[in-house]
């Protein structure tokens, strides 16, 4: 059974949100049992200092612990200053009113936080991808996951390049899952291609990471929110794959916008919270559908100054190109982790290569603190960000011209 909220003109008020927590609580058999909440970080949109206060308003008292475990996937850890921020609380409130609360950073590279729950076998993957893999995987998680009676999963729903919808189980995988079973999706999803996967409620990707997460032996419930912006829409409460399913049919009604044309050049606004290409690439990802043939895909974000933090020597090292780039010479890439293969893919977009000839579709262009020289490194183009004036591209679409403020949450994809 699904509980869900919607407010279908206009958005949920704080009020609102907090009673649907505390009534979606309510039905949470926590008494005297430990709660782990699975939230994002701070490169998603979503109310999270609202929610945070809202659960502890509703479970405080009822339950033995209740901790957070943020799902990072291979994001950098955030700082206590970040986390703070996140979830709105001052120094003195976390170790003040919420001194028994543990709030937790995934680290994805530390075997020692890991667990191994067991193995999807290479005739899944084969029959899942449509024979395109053939390998099995074993699937590690964060072990805290294990540590708790029940598991309850908050956080938005969104068109997502690799999986088709974001939320739900993904929060498990990649969010705070090991490296082996996150590469191997992630560039199982770079096969089939942003371009289809993107917005597509039911894929093979999708069905991975759900076969991954039933192997997870704990309970499990989710909090799926639709939200733009800084609003919620809606909210949707019951188990993993139960509450996603309600939230993705309705993200495929609020977070994608249909155009009539393609455009030539594309002005895509990164917002502060992507910080580093390694997450700012959603621009290209949302975008990509609706730019011209040989158009231009600009990623405009003067506050990003590195291509990945954790990422960046191994994406310097191959550069940005197309799929067809690397699964025509394999064998120079073996070493390369499926995850980074999928990234340079996706921020690539789509194109040929042929007789070692690389042709990509549109042209993605860099307007960031991101040096020339290092733009050119790595097959991406160079803008000064200071000379770019988005009044350029305002109100210009009839001409070819389209600019998106705040992008890479919202999906453009041609009318049909």
């Amino acid at each position: 059974m699904v509980m869900q909220r919607i407010c279908e003109d206009g958005f949920l008020s704080d009020d609102e949100l907090h009673g649907f927590i505390q009534e979606a609580c309510a039905t949470i058999p926590a008494e005297n049992r430990r709660v782990l909440f699975i939230i994002p970080d701070h490169t998603r949109s979503m109310p999270m200092p609202l929610v945070f206060r809202a659960l502890f308003d509703a479970l405080h008292g009822r339950v033995k612990r209740m901790d957070y475990l943020i799902a990072l996937g291979t994001h950098p850890p955030m700082t206590d200053e970040m986390v703070n921020r996140l979830v709105g609380i001052t120094p003195e409130e976390r170790v003040g009113k919420y001194r028994n609360i543990g709030i937790f950073n995934h680290a994805w590279q530390d075997p020692a936080s890991l667990a191994c729950i067991g193995t999807l076998s290479e005739a899944q993957i084969d029959r899942i991808s449509g024979g395109l893999m053939k390998q099995s995987v074993e699937v590690t998680i964060n072990r805290r996951v294990l540590e708790y009676d029940l598991v309850c999963i908050v956080g938005p729903v969104f068109p997502h390049e690799v999986v088709g919808f974001s939320g739900g189980n993904k929060y498990f995988f990649p969010g705070v899952a090991g490296a082996e079973i996150l590469n191997l999706f992630h560039w199982l999803g770079a096969l089939i291609t942003n371009y289809v996967i993107n917005g597509t409620k039911h894929t093979p990707v999708r069905e991975v990471v759900n076969a991954a997460a039933a192997l997870i032996p704990v309970e499990k419930y989710c909090c799926c929110l639709s939200v733009i912006g800084k609003n919620t829409k809606a909210a949707f409460f019951g188990g993993p794959e139960a509450a996603w399913d309600r939230a993705a049919d309705l993200s495929a009604k609020i977070h994608i916008v249909y155009k009539d044309h393609p455009f030539r050049s594309v002005l895509a606004m990164a917002p502060r919270m992507y910080d580093e290409i390694w997450v700012a690439g959603k621009c290209m990802y949302k975008l990509e559908p609706v730019v011209a043939d040989g158009g231009e895909l600009i990623i405009h974000g003067k506050h990003i100054r590195e291509v990945s933090v954790t990422h960046g020597a191994l994406i310097k090292r191959i550069g940005y190109h197309v799929r067809d780039y690397f699964t025509a010479q394999m064998d120079k890439f073996r070493d390369i982790p499926g995850g980074i293969l999928a990234h340079s893919t996706h921020v690539r977009g789509m194109g040929t290569y042929i007789d070692g000839v690389e042709r990509p579709r549109v042209q993605v262009t860099l307007a960031t603190s991101i040096p020339e020289a290092e733009c050119r490194a790595i097959n991406l183009g160079y803008r000064d960000p200071d000379s770019v004036n988005p009044d350029e591209w305002r109100d210009r679409e009839d001409e070819g011209y389209l600019l998106v403020p705040d992008a890479g949450e919202i999906l453009y994809r041609l009318a049909k």
